[in-house]
C-alpha cells in the first residue's frame, strides 16, 4: 500500500503519456486556484455600484426667507390710547369728548348728550369708526324752520353752527331744545322778549318767570344773545 506522500499519477487521455504529479505541483495548482478566486471576487466587488445616500427630503411648501441687505422692518404704529373728538352742531352738550379706541359716531353723539329734538340723523353714519382729532357735525346744514310771529321780523335761525341757541331769534320750538326749558318756559321767554326787547346777556333769563339759578346754570352753556 503506497504511503500518503507517494507520487500520484494523472490519468491522461490516450494520446498523452501519464504524468506523475508530486506534492509540489499540486500545492502550486491549489495556490493558483485560490489566487484566481481571490482576484475574481475582488473584481466582482469592485464592479458593484457604490450605495447612494438617501437624499434628505425637503419639506414642500416651506420657503426659506432670504435676507435682503440694507432693509429693515419698520415697527407697526401703536394704536392711540384714546380718541379725542369734537362734537358740534345740534347736540345737547357740544364740545370735546374723549372716547376709547374703536369708538364710533354713535358713541360720540351719546357722550355729547344726544341730538336735540327734531334733528334728522339719517344723513349721519352712526356706525362709522371715529378717527382721533376729527370733528362730528350734527344737524348742520338742515333746513331751518320758518321763524314764527314771536320772533323779530326778518330774523334768521335761532341756532348757530355750533348748536348755540340765540335767545333773541330762536322760535319757541328752538327754545325748547335748551335743557330745563319746556313749552311754558319757552313761551315766557318769548313774552319777555316782546315786552322788554332783546336780551343783552344770558343772565337776564333770571327776570323771566319760571327761571331760577338752577335752570340758568343748565341753559347758560347752550345759549347766546
Amino acid at each position: 500500500m503506497p504511503g500518503r506522500h507517494a507520487s500520484r499519477r494523472f490519468a491522461a487521455p490516450g494520446w498523452l503519456p501519464e504524468t506523475a504529479l508530486g506534492p509540489g505541483p499540486v500545492a502550486v495548482v491549489a495556490v493558483l486556484l485560490a489566487l484566481g478566486l481571490a482576484v475574481t471576487a475582488w473584481w466582482v466587488l469592485r464592479s458593484r455600484p457604490e450605495p447612494v445616500d438617501a437624499a434628505v427630503p425637503v419639506a414642500a411648501g416651506i420657503a426659506t426667507p432670504l435676507a435682503v441687505p440694507g432693509t429693515s422692518v419698520a415697527p407697526a404704529p401703536s394704536a392711540p390710547a384714546e380718541v379725542v373728538v369734537h362734537v358740534a352742531g345740534r347736540v345737547r352738550r357740544p364740545g370735546i369728548v374723549v372716547l376709547s379706541p374703536g369708538a364710533r359716531v354713535i358713541d360720540a353723539l351719546k357722550a355729547a348728550g344726544g341730538s336735540r329734538p327734531g334733528v334728522d340723523l339719517v344723513g349721519i353714519n352712526l356706525a362709522r369708526p371715529l378717527v382721533d382729532g376729527e370733528q362730528v357735525l350734527v344737524g348742520v346744514g338742515e333746513p331751518v324752520p320758518a321763524v314764527g310771529s314771536a320772533g323779530p321780523a326778518g330774523a334768521g335761525s335761532g341756532v348757530d353752527a355750533a348748536g348755540m341757541v340765540n335767545l333773541n331769534t330762536a322760535t319757541p320750538a328752538e327754545l325748547e331744545e335748551l335743557p330745563g326749558v319746556g313749552p311754558v318756559t319757552a313761551a315766557s321767554i318769548v313774552t319777555f322778549r316782546e315786552e322788554h326787547g332783546s336780551f343783552t346777556s344770558v343772565d337776564e333769563l333770571l327776570d323771566v318767570s319760571g327761571i331760577g339759578e338752577a335752570t340758568l346754570a343748565e341753559i347758560a352753556p347752550h345759549a347766546t344773545v
